[in-house]
């Protein structure tokens, strides 16, 4: 199959193709949910080198499973989520009692310096923020209003029911806010 062909092929129809023995049909699997499961290993590991060695062994999981892969029992992308969680928790379990270590700071191209130093500001109180809730609520509250995903799809991910999930990201953002209730001014949204 060509590679623009690819493009428009579903996570399933793609890992069905590489089961069939499609390479290419790897490579577009790969471009389109690695990066989704390197972000989603970050959030869990806070580290970058950790977070790709997760990303990388889910993937390999995946290509493993490729010529079992039941179709229309779970979706490829599910699937994956839930994976790189338990890898992820199985890391943070090992190390646990051990700091995490801070995520660097990334400079961005914006013109003003002001602008700059605001966002980093807020990014640095709300990831500050982020950690000061139970883990759960944090990987809730993640998933679901920075990466994106539903509330189905965390719940799989998370090996927890819908209501499960929406109780908890109902309670982080609750916490967040109270986290960060005092610190609107300071961070730039004064009446906002």
């Amino acid at each position: 199959m060509a590679l623009d062909a690819m493009t428009e092929a579903s996570d399933e129809a793609l890992l069905e193709l590489y089961a069939q023995g499609d390479p290419s049909a790897a490579r577009a699997l790969t471009l389109r949910m690695g990066p989704l499961a390197y972000r989603l290993a970050f959030r869990y590991l806070r580290d970058g080198a950790e977070a790709e060695d997760v990303a990388q062994e889910a993937l390999l999981r995946l290509w493993k499973i490729a010529p079992d892969w039941r179709a229309g029992e779970a979706k490829v992308s599910t699937w994956l989520y839930r994976v790189v969680a338990n890898l992820a928790t199985d890391r943070l379990r090992k190390r646990r009692g051990v700091g995490l270590d801070e995520a660097p700071e990334v400079a961005d191209d914006r013109a003003s310096a002001l602008d700059d130093l605001m966002a980093r500001d807020r990014v640095a109180a709300l990831e500050a923020a982020l950690a000061e809730l139970p883990e759960r609520q944090r990987i809730a509250v993640t998933l679901r209003h920075i990466d994106g995903l539903s509330n189905p799809e965390i719940a799989a991910a998370m090996e927890t029911g819908v209501e499960a999930v929406e109780s908890l990201t109902a309670r982080g953002k609750r916490a967040l806010g109270k986290l960060l209730a005092g610190r609107r001014e300071e961070l730039g949204f004064g009446d906002e």
